[in-house]
């Protein structure tokens, strides 16, 4: 008994210590966040350091600490691939675009392609994207976090519901009154409260094998009860041809999607110079890098202790593995919740889904502010108002308590399905959309919506034909079954056909005045941004 009062101590005060931390740190950063440029791009403030932490803290989500030690732990070859996916698409994106996108007074994605193309008409159509890719996503992290507080502290299924508006209050918060600087600040935090907790775990794992990593493997593939499948790609989608072009699909999508989150880019645009961006994406990807070793490790090491069995009865997607080895670890614990190990990976758990809703809400809030009204400010100049940041704050609160609601009717649901939503929309829109603007000096405003409004459709309609949403039992409705299109993530039709409709818009001859974008499209010439760096 005194070793769960123990422990169920140690997660209530490292839970009170991260909240009182990062209030603080919100608190300082609110100073004058009534500044729009404060407000909106105040992570330029942070440094090439602590820009690249912050992208990084952005960039780590439930998906990447949960889902992929479940996939490692279940699917072994394929869950090794996803890591390196989640790796190589933060070092691609940081490769194309942290120099590319940086510019001032630019804070969203609708307002980089209204400055490059010379029309803000397409600020609607980016606010569009950017909300379809960031409310299944916020849903998914709102809802782990309620599930994490949950779990962490011993509550009954009932506390699910009040965990999770306790989550949203607190995403509110950060959003609203620290802006970016102080959301900046909590993903710093995270990063360091969530690397120590996976490299200590993958520590205690490598230790129960003498150290040796082939070891590991071998308990690992026994345990998976897969035996040589464990070591070839497959176990995730099965070994047919259908299993094959969805594992093909899936990894573009994480490759090309990942990192182009909006909330992710909205870090990339203040930016000062070229140097500072990667220095900048060097400190993202080095501690994402560290990171997903970890869970690598941690994820054979539940296959390893555990077994494929109990990982799936707790959880057929494995999402609960990486809290389940804590009890394998720590044997003398009186039961898997009673471990002080496991306090202080929930803990960690907890601080990487609260962290990642703030940045997430406060990415969607600074859209409908900026991309859905007609006051914004001029192009590329950042004359954003003091109603207008009014206006983001209220934002916050309705995407709150919006999303507070819709995760009540979503937390019984497998959220694998959401998540493929908002990775494939990420994903078939927004880098056909951005390298189109980027190399293609025929695309322009109609480019753009077309690729918005003719991709988003058929990733919903592909959505829901397929057998993610039906037929399934981890399906979002498993009762039901009308799926027709093979694939789980449609991606591998999708991104092909974003990039396709923006290169058809662009072949038309072009509307408008060519010479406004040519003229626009000149001040981000490789010279020209060489000139300005200097």
């Amino acid at each position: 008994m005194s070793g769960a009062i123990d422990a169920r101590s140690l997660a209530v005060v490292i839970f009170l210590g991260f909240v009182a931390v990062s209030l603080l740190l919100c608190g300082l950063a609110a100073a004058d966040q009534d500044d729009p440029e404060h407000f909106y791009a105040g992570g330029a403030t942070l440094g090439p350091v602590g820009g690249g932490l912050a992208i990084a803290g952005d960039y780590v989500s439930a998906a990447t600490l949960l889902s992929t030690t479940g996939s490692v732990a279940l699917a072994g070859f394929d869950g090794l691939l996803f890591a390196l996916a989640t790796v190589a698409s933060l070092a691609l994106v940081m490769r194309l675009f942290a120099e590319r996108l940086r510019r001032k007074g630019v804070f969203t994605l609708g307002d980089f392609l209204a400055d490059r193309l010379g029309d803000g008409s397409v600020r609607r159509a980016l606010g569009v994207a950017t909300l379809v890719v960031l409310a299944p996503l916020l849903l998914v992290q709102l809802t782990t976090a309620g599930h994490v507080m949950t779990s962490m502290f011993g509550l009954p299924d009932g506390a699910l519901t009040g965990c999770t508006v306790a989550s949203g209050a607190l995403m509110v918060c950060y959003s609203a009154f620290g802006g970016m600087r102080g959301t900046g600040y909590i993903q710093i935090l995270k990063v360091a409260v969530v690397l120590g907790a996976v490299t200590l775990l993958a520590g205690l794992v490598l230790a129960r094998f003498d150290w040796s990593p082939f070891a590991l493997y071998d308990a690992a593939r026994a345990g998976s009860g897969a035996e040589d499948a464990y070591s070839r790609p497959g176990l995730q989608f099965g070994h047919g041809l259908v299993g094959a072009l969805d594992l093909i699909g899936f990894q573009a999508t994480l490759v090309l999607g990942a990192a182009c989150m909006p909330h992710i880019m909205m870090r990339l645009h203040p930016i000062r110079d070229a140097r500072t961006a990667r220095r900048a994406g060097a400190w993202a990807v080095a501690p994402v890098a560290l990171l997903c070793s970890g869970i690598v490790v941690v994820g054979l090491g539940a296959s390893a202790l555990i077994g494929r069995e109990l990982l799936q009865a707790a959880d057929p997607a494995g999402g609960t593995a990486l809290l389940m080895v804590t009890g394998a670890l720590d044997p003398g614990a009186a039961g898997p919740r009673d471990s002080p190990l496991f306090a202080l990976v929930a803990c960690a758990a907890f601080a990487t889904t609260l962290a990642a809703v703030a940045g997430i809400t406060l990415a969607a809030a600074s859209s409908l502010a900026r991309d859905f009204t007609r006051e914004t400010g001029a192009q590329g100049e950042g004359k954003a108002s003091g109603k207008e940041i009014r206006r983001a704050r209220w934002a916050v609160v309705g995407i709150g308590a919006l999303a507070v609601l819709l995760s009540a009717y979503t937390h019984d649901r497998n959220p694998q399905v959401l998540l493929s939503l908002s990775f494939s929309a990420a994903a078939s829109v927004l880098p056909p959309v951005l390298l189109h603007a980027l190399f293609n000096r025929r695309f322009d405003a109609r480019g753009v919506r077309w690729t918005v409004y003719g991709t988003l459709p058929l990733i919903g309609i592909l959505m829901v034909l397929s057998p993610a949403f039906s037929g399934t039992p981890v399906a979002l409705f498993p009762e039901w079954d009308f799926h027709v299109f093979p694939l789980q993530t449609p991606g591998l039709v999708t991104i092909p056909v974003g990039f396709l409709i923006g290169l058809l818009a662009s072949s038309r001859p072009a509307g408008g005045a060519p010479d406004e974008r040519h003229r626009h499209r000149a001040r981000w010439s490789a010279p020209a941004r060489a000139r300005s760096d200097a």
